[in-house]
């Protein structure tokens, strides 16, 4: 058995910091005092990802700060994707009552916010309980609830694709997109098939990957000059992710077919935009570009494509994520020490990148093959990418 906290056990301790009784912690937060009791007594592990919030915020905590350190990464979310019929977090003692849908997307964004910020083992801890509430409102209210459904789903595909389970990543964006097909927002639809074509990728699947990319974005395609800018977002994420298939099967001409149009579209943004969960702008093309031109190995122009990529556009674990590919060119170019720093300032943005044959793999195993002399934190470096010697 593990000493470690409980949520009840780290509820309890801060209810009392505060001087709060339960009773006066129901009140406050709306969460029934029967459900508090339960938890602290450890009756109930967990509850609903809303009540929760309504706890912490009732307490002035982070959620973080209530449900405690998380394990790296969390096999709950493999079951909440592979069981749709499952309502993770539930009871079946308060199944009855539908979540309030405002609340529960204002939840589900609060999750993506810590996926943006790179904190994915707390996300790993969240969303089982967001999906199970999700399916439990889709439940009592139908299309009403497909949004937040759609969208956990989504940030499940991106989480498990980080993880590495290509095949999961796969599924829950069909999930994803099956939620979004029963609401009103085609946008959402859309956007859901550029995660998916990205699951694809990861999957090693980068014919099938570009061909949907490019055939989704056709029937989608707005005018450049006239269109709302969250249709042009959605849009020029499919084209990413389509030259991003295309720089992994080195086919440069297709590559700057797609930063030609990619950057046009961008050339509307005097920022980058966030909308369904997917990003475009001028940095993130710029990003992207640097990244496949990295996969052709033509450095030069990765280099200067990382140029218009500026630091504060991006979120802290994204950009380390982009070092990554200015490291590669750098490398590619034979300027070693440069490529070493920028690894390390990568390494400190991004630690999640230098799991073990993670992003960080390639890079750090050239560097350690060409150098003469492998500095200390180089060697640290390949010791946590997992490479021998």
């Amino acid at each position: 058995m593990s000493d470690a906290p409980t949520i009840g056990d780290r509820l309890k301790l801060l209810r009392h910091e505060r001087s709060m009784t339960r009773r006066e912690l129901a009140d406050r937060s709306g969460v029934n005092t029967d459900v508090i009791e339960k938890l602290e007594h450890g009756r109930r592990q967990t509850a609903r990802a809303t009540w929760l919030m309504r706890l912490a915020g009732t307490l002035r905590t982070e959620l973080s700060g209530l449900l405690g350190r998380p394990r790296p990464e969390d096999s709950a979310v493999r079951d909440a994707v592979t069981a749709p019929e499952s309502t993770p977090g539930v009871d079946p003692d308060d199944a009855g009552e539908a979540p309030d849908v405002g609340e529960l997307r204002d939840a589900v964004t609060d999750a993506w916010r810590a996926y943006w910020s790179g904190d994915l083992p707390h996300v790993a801890m969240r969303l089982p309980g967001l999906i199970g509430e999700a399916r439990l409102a889709y439940l009592g209210l139908g299309p009403r609830a497909a949004a937040p459904l759609a969208d956990a789903h989504h940030l499940a595909a991106r989480l498990l694709s980080s993880l590495g389970e290509t095949d999961l990543a796969a599924l829950a964006a069909q999930e994803a997109i099956q939620a979004a097909e029963s609401g009103d927002d085609e946008l959402r639809w859309t956007a859901l098939h550029g995660s998916y074509c990205s699951a694809l990728l990861h999957q090693h699947l980068t014919g099938v990957c570009e061909a949907h990319a490019v055939h989704i974005a056709e029937d989608t395609e707005p005018p450049l000059g006239a269109a709302e800018l969250r249709r042009l977002t959605v849009w020029g994420n499919l084209i990413l992710t389509a030259m991003a298939a295309a720089g992994t099967t080195t086919r440069a001409g297709a590559v700057h077919d797609y930063v030609g149009l990619a950057r046009s579209a961008a050339g509307r943004f005097d920022r980058e935009h966030l909308d369904y969960h997917v990003r475009f702008g001028p940095s993130e093309v710029a990003m992207h570009a640097t990244h496949a031109y990295t996969l052709l190995r033509e450095p030069g122009l990765a280099l200067r494509a990382s140029c218009a990529v500026h630091r504060e556009d991006l979120p802290r674990a994204m950009y380390g994520r982009h070092l990554l590919d200015v490291a590669q060119a750098q490398a590619q170019l034979m300027d070693l020490r440069a490529a070493e720093s920028t690894l390390q300032e990568a390494e400190s943005l991004s630690r999640w990148s230098f799991r073990d044959h993670g992003p960080a793999y390639a890079v750090v195993g050239e560097l350690v093959e060409e150098m003469a002399h492998v500095s200390p934190d180089l060697r640290r470096m390949a010791q946590e990418v997992a490479i021998e010697g």
